[in-house]
C-alpha cells in the first residue's frame, strides 16, 4: 500500500502557497511513472509541482524522501524565485529525517500521525468539495432524528 505523507511544517507552507494535495498526488503518481526531476541521494528527492493554474517552470520545488512504491514524505517546499537551490547542510538535514520517517515501523508512524508530526495525504480520494454539511439531509434540509435512526 502506498503512503503518501507531509511534514506539519511543509503543510503550513503548502496551505500558504494554497498548493492543493492533489498536486502531491500528481507528483507522486509521476515519480511511481519514472519521472524524477532529480535524485539527491539517500533516498531524497527534488520535484517539480505546478502551481494552481500554472505549469511547472515558474512553479514549486519540493522535496521529499520516498521508498518509490510504498511511502512518500514531503519534507520541505519553495518556490523557484524564492530559493535557487537547499544548502549542503539543508540537503544533509532533510536526508537525515527522511531517512527516519520511511524507516518509521506502523506503531511509531501511528504516534507520528497522531501527534501531528506527520500528516496523511489521501491520494485515493477525488478532493471534490462537498457542500453538504454532515447533518443535513440529502433534500438540503436537517433531519437529525433521521441521521439517529440510521446508526
Amino acid at each position: 500500500m502506498t503512503r503518501v505523507l507531509k511534514r506539519k511544517d511543509f503543510a503550513r507552507w503548502q496551505a500558504a502557497e494554497k498548493l492543493p494535495d492533489i498536486a502531491l498526488c500528481k507528483a507522486v503518481q509521476e515519480m511511481e511513472s519514472g519521472l524524477i526531476d532529480v535524485d539527491l541521494g539517500g533516498s531524497l528527492y527534488k520535484k517539480r509541482v505546478a502551481r494552481p493554474g500554472g505549469g511547472k517552470s515558474g512553479g514549486y520545488r519540493s522535496l521529499l524522501s520516498a521508498r518509490i512504491g510504498s511511502r512518500y514524505v514531503f519534507l520541505h517546499g519553495f518556490s523557484k524565485s524564492e530559493k535557487g537551490n537547499i544548502t549542503q547542510d539543508e540537503k544533509k538535514a532533510l536526508q537525515f529525517v527522511g531517512k527516519l520517517f520511511l524507516g518509521l515501523a506502523p506503531e511509531a508512524l501511528f504516534k507520528a500521525l497522531q501527534a501531528d508530526v506527520l500528516l496523511e495525504v489521501h491520494c485515493e480520494q477525488d478532493h471534490r468539495i462537498v457542500t453538504r454539511r454532515s447533518g443535513d439531509a440529502p433534500g438540503g434540509r436537517s433531519d437529525r432524528q433521521g441521521d439517529d435512526a440510521r446508526v
